[in-house]
């Protein structure tokens, strides 16, 4: 049958260099045109430079609005040093510099962020201006320029208690308390390095310049609530960016604070009488490291809004390698302990799930890598109904670039010794400057987004910092400005209703009333067509600056409007019907209504329940890359399985969980009341205690009842060939007493995944296969498979190798499962693994298994497959798979052209292996290791390798000689997507499930019928926590259904819908019945069972 669900795109964290040729979308204005000659000038100076003042090039903001009414947007421009600049939009991008006259140059101090707002509700925007460096008090005071209606602005800060003279990056304004008027965040980032040892005194203590405030609007006059309100105000914070959004939707604003360096970024939510909570774990299971600015806006159409923060990781390998110092994995277990988080260099979009939880999928988006990125600004630029994403680019001075680290380190430690001062200018001026071109995404629809940097027009590379946008010509569509450091300023017009006339739009004016005239807070929502689009009125975005306050909506081929509502702060409701496009529509808040807004009313499908099995997994803290460095993620958090069964005959399911080297399995026995009770007497200990990363229950010696076999193996510090991976079979009288019996299993001391029951062989008792899954301390070479022999008695034994060639050494498997393929009754074997295609054993009468997976498998489907799961999902009487897989939501990519490598050999001949990862980037293979871990593993390239400039550029060839790359041993992936197998005349063809499916490995697979219509749908969960540091955790499963139509269309549920919250690296999931309840059970490593129960 044919697949009908969209298939997530491909390729998508480099894609600029195959944009297809096009007419750009927007055009560059130069000054001369447009009159805007405004240039942030930094001049390098002894006192200031990258060395004395890291602030240095964080460069300064943008604010567009209309300070005059005349329709036309205004644009004012921060310099770091020297004149602010404030032009006057004449008409056709034409400006007049206005700025002497106004009074608003600000010409002392270091400025950084601009805010327009209309704080005395006269119908005017004012300016406020942010100052910080290593200025004196006074002049790090901020200015508040209140207009006067006649072009001219008075400074009114001091007299408003907004005069602060902290460490200011920013403020945004808005109703917190929801009084009428607006209330104001003071966003501050500290001048002075912390080093790690002041790391907890600087975290606990109040710092009166460098922390964030929060003052109250009490008419007119603003008051420092800060610890009142909950607001952290250390100096630990390096705030650069703020965003105010209903992040909830429970009616108060929420606000989400970026931190640079060390300090988690803070997700405030209000609690509605005054105060906020710190709830960023609560919400998001990791964020970006070193963030930068932030913007929350609805990226996919669903009304609920998402959270997208840069960082600094580049896109080209070489910049990667320069800029990027080595992974320190206790380091950043140590930081986690402390409070700090997870955090990771790269941009993070976090997906709102609705539910209060966010699925951060950045990399399957391809918007993770921009390099040292600063401001974030989602709007729809080609009118076509999604929000698109323009992101500013560069910082003067490559000051990561590791060589010039170990230099300058050099550099001190000569002239400390010689007792010089150092010259930091000198110095500071070594470094290299590398100008970045500004990034431009096109939204796609679904969840992804294309590069169209250079084909929309923005292939000059510059420093850019801070960006605004607005309709600066009221045509229709939105222009940006942008402010770099030394060179002129920005000004973008965008040309598509110039070229593309229908490409409709509406722009919404919010007329609000009493203290917040332009609505800031409101929500608004529009109807067209079969699609809604939701905004929020903040102008405060991306980083230190303010857009347009004119709310933008692109409609596509639209041509008219079904409906408009604006719900304001104040709880009134404005609903506007049968809108036409091309317009600018003015909503007043005086012609709304009071309406209660009524809370979605849902009924999901799962509801958590109180534990069923009261058993908590526990997994002994080892870190793998230490015994080999170049893994990409580690392999010894293995398990929990569940398995179930009825033990006792008593006809209720029982439940049996693996254990771990920490706490032993345990079985479960339901009682008639539906609880489960530990047994006793079932034969395990704390001392006999191991990884056991699989349990089946079969019935083993045809004695009518379910037995137990439970799969030993993990990577910890085991040896390759450990006593400890033995595994146990457990014998049961038929009343749920069980005894092991150790002389029933021969002796097999290698590293399992899996065990697989099935008489292959026909003779009435029930055969068992066990998946090799890795060689401790010898990654990737492919462990042992075993096929054991049952003699009818439970004596099983070892299949002779020579029957089983291609099987004994298949490759690190992670799972299999046993079908009759060619209808001869035998069944045969289907094994996938990591780095494997998905293979095929044709069982030969069970007397010998032959590898054929050509006749079976539509193309080589090499990929790093997880789990197998089976069921008749077209309803055509034949069985297809679901194949889990590592999905699309990492730096990794692959497809047939691009292959994921894995090169292996004993490269430096000390007798270890060493394990070689490329990944394509931009279209070349590039080892995927920094220089650092490359080195720790094979200390033989120090001398090639001297540098990491000299690294950069390597490829595969540069590391060896062609010999010992023909000499080494390779696996390969060209599919990481996890896939329907649809089982088409004897054939599996693959076919991708929907895009959510790709945001996480998968480590648990349930076929079930949730809502009892005959039609099979599929449970993921999964996520991958123990990556390596550089490439991060992969965590945005929450457990996800996908409902079946019995014709091989997956629906993707959405979580709120759904009601799972799955966090943790999901290993089992168990679909049981308990007095008539169905519950689902999931095992998470290193967690509690969870029990979600079916609510309807």
């Amino acid at each position: 049958m044919k697949w009908m669900v969209p298939v997530a795109v491909m390729g998508m964290i480099s894609v600029h260099s195959v944009q297809a040729q096009q007419e750009p979308l927007f055009e560059w204005v130069p000054p001369a045109r447009s009159g805007v000659t405004f240039k942030n000038t930094i001049k390098e100076t002894a006192r200031n430079n990258a060395l004395t003042y890291e602030n240095i090039y964080n460069g300064g903001g943008v604010a567009i609005g209309d300070i005059n009414n005349d329709g036309l947007d205004d644009i004012y421009l921060i310099a770091n040093a020297g004149s602010n600049k404030l032009y006057l939009n004449v008409d056709n991008f034409k400006f007049k510099d206005i700025t002497s006259s106004a009074g608003v140059a600000c010409s002392t101090g270091w400025k950084t962020g601009v805010s327009m707002v209309d704080i005395n509700a006269d119908g005017l925007l004012d300016i406020y201006v942010c100052r910080s460096g290593k200025e004196n008090i006074e002049d790090r005071r901020n200015h508040f320029f209140i207009n006067q209606g006649n072009l001219t602005f008075v400074d009114k800060a001091k007299e408003m208690n907004l005069d602060d003279p902290s460490y200011s990056t920013q403020a945004a304004f808005f109703d917190y308390d929801k009084d009428g008027d607006l209330d104001v965040y003071l966003l501050a980032t500290n001048v002075k390095v912390i080093r790690d040892l002041e790391f907890k005194d600087a975290r606990t203590t109040v710092h009166p310049y460098a922390g964030d405030k929060l003052f109250r609007n009490d008419n007119g006059h603003f008051v420092d609530v800060t610890a009142k309100a909950g607001i952290l105000s250390n100096a630990l914070g390096f705030g650069l960016g703020i965003a105010v959004s209903d992040i909830n939707k429970d009616g108060w604003p929420d606000l989400y604070i970026s931190n640079d360096y060390i300090e988690p970024d803070y997700l405030y939510i209000n609690n509605g009488d005054g105060t906020f909570a710190d709830k960023l774990p609560e919400y998001l299971r990791h964020i970006s490291h070193f963030s930068m600015g932030v913007d929350v806006s609805d990226i996919n159409n669903d009304e609920w809004p998402d959270i997208y923060t840069l960082d600094m990781l580049p896109e080209d390998n070489y910049r990667q390698k320069l800029l990027y110092g080595p992974d320190n994995y206790e380091h950043y277990a140590l930081s986690v302990k402390e409070g700090f988080y997870h955090q990771y260099m790269r941009n993070m979009l976090h997906l709102s799930n609705g539910n209060g939880t966010f699925s951060e999928i950045g990399q399957f988006s391809g918007i993770s890598n921009t390099d040292w990125s600063w401001a974030p600004l989602f709007a729809d630029y080609d009118n076509d109904g999604w929000k698109d994403l323009f992101v500013t680019n560069g910082y003067f001075r490559d000051y990561t670039q590791r060589d010039f680290l170990k230099y300058k380190g050099d550099y001190y430690f000569k002239k400390a010794i010689a007792g010089e001062k150092p010259d930091t200018l000198e110095l500071a001026t070594m470094m290299s400057s590398t100008p970045l071109h500004n990034y431009m995404f096109r939204n796609n629809g679904d969840l992804t987004f294309s590069d169209q940097s250079f084909a929309w027009g923005f292939e000059r590379k510059t420093f850019s910092n801070g960006a605004a946008f607005g309709d600066l010509d009221n045509d229709g569509d939105l222009d940006l400005v942008v402010n770099n450091q030394n060179e002129s300023a920005f000004l973008y017009k965008n040309v598509l209703r110039d070229k593309n006339p229908t490409a409709s739009f509406l722009g919404i004016k919010l007329k609000g009333a009493k203290g917040n005239t332009f609505g800031i807070g409101s929500k608004v929502f529009v109807y067209a067509g079969n699609r809604s689009q939701y905004f929020e009125q903040s102008p405060v975005r991306g980083y230190q600056s303010s857009v347009a306050t004119t709310l933008h909506v692109g409609l596509g081929n639209e041509k008219k409007i079904d409906s408009v509502r604006v719900e304001w702060p104040s709880g009134k409701v404005s609903l506007l019907k049968d809108i036409a496009v091309d317009q600018i529509l003015s909503v007043e808040e005086n012609d709304g209504v009071k309406h209660q807004v009524v809370a979605e009313k849902l009924n999901p499908v799962f509801a958590v329940s109180e534990p069923l099995v009261p058993y908590s997994h526990r997994q002994f803290p080892i870190n793998d890359f230490k015994r080999q460095p170049l893994l990409s993620t580690m392999k010894s958090n293995c398990g929990p399985a569940i398995a179930t069964a009825d033990v006792n005959g008593d006809g209720l399911v029982d439940v049996f969980v693996s254990g771990s080297e920490v706490l032993p399995g345990k079985l479960f026995v339901q009682s008639k009341e539906g609880r489960f009770h530990e047994s006793l007497s079932f034969p395990s200990s704390q001392n006999d205690a191991r990884t056991e990363v699989d349990a089946i229950f079969f019935d083993a010696d045809n004695d009518n009842d379910q037995d137990l076999y439970v799969v030993s193996g993990g990577y910890h510090d085991y040896a390759a060939k450990d006593p400890v991976f033995q595994d146990r079979i457990y014998f049961n009288d038929g009343q749920g007493n069980f005894t092991r019996r150790p002389d029933a299993l021969p002796a097999i001391h290698t590293s399992k995944s899996c065990a697989r029951a099935a008489d292959f062989d026909l003779d009435g008792d029930v055969d068992l296969f066990l998946g090799g899954r890795v060689v401790p301390g010898r990654y990737p070479v492919a462990p042992p498979s075993y096929l054991l022999l049952n003699d009818g008695h439970g004596h099983f034994s070892k299949m002779d190798d020579a029957a089983l060639p291609s099987l004994v050494n298949a490759g690190m498997i992670t799972d299999a499962i046993w079908l009759d393929l060619n209808s001869d009754r035998f069944p045969d074997l289907i094994a996938v693994g990591e780095f494997m295609p998905v293979k095929v054993f044709l069982n030969k009468e069970g007397k010998k298994f032959e590898e054929d997976a050509g006749a079976f498998v539509d193309g080589p489907q090499m990929g790093l497959w997880s789990k197998l799961a089976a069921g008749d999902f077209d309803h055509d009487g034949d069985v297809d798979l679901i194949a889990g897989n590592h999905g699309l939501n990492s730096q990794f990519r692959a497809s047939d052209s691009e292959m994921l490598e894995l090169t292996y050999a004993d490269f430096d001949k000390n007798g270890s292996i060493d394990p070689i990862l490329t990944n394509f980037i931009q279209h070349q293979s590039y080892p995927v290791a920094g220089r650092d871990e490359l080195l720790d593993q094979v200390y033989s390239l120090r001398k090639k390798f001297t540098s990491y400039a000299s690294y950069a550029p390597a490829k595969l060839g540069m590391l060896f000689s062609e010999t010992e790359i023909g000499q080494a041993s390779v696996l390969r992936a060209n599919e990481l997507r996890t896939v329907l197998l649809e089982n088409v005349n004897g054939k599996f063809v693959k076919h991708a499930l929907p895009p959510q499916a790709q945001f996480a490995p998968i480590g648990a697979i349930e076929v079930l019928d949730y809502n009892d219509d005959g039609k099979l749908d599929v449970l993921l969960a999964g996520n991958e926590s123990a990556m390596r540091i550089r490439l991060g955790a992969i965590d945005a499963n929450y457990g996800q259904l996908f409902q079946g139509d019995g014709q091989n269309h997956f629906n993707y549920i959405p979580q709120r819908l759904a009601g799972l919250s799955l966090t943790g690296d999901v290993k089992s999931l168990k679909w049981i019945t308990v007095n008539g309840q169905k519950y689902l059970l999931a095992g998470i490593n290193n967690k509690e069972i969870v029990t979600y129960k079916k609510t309807n």
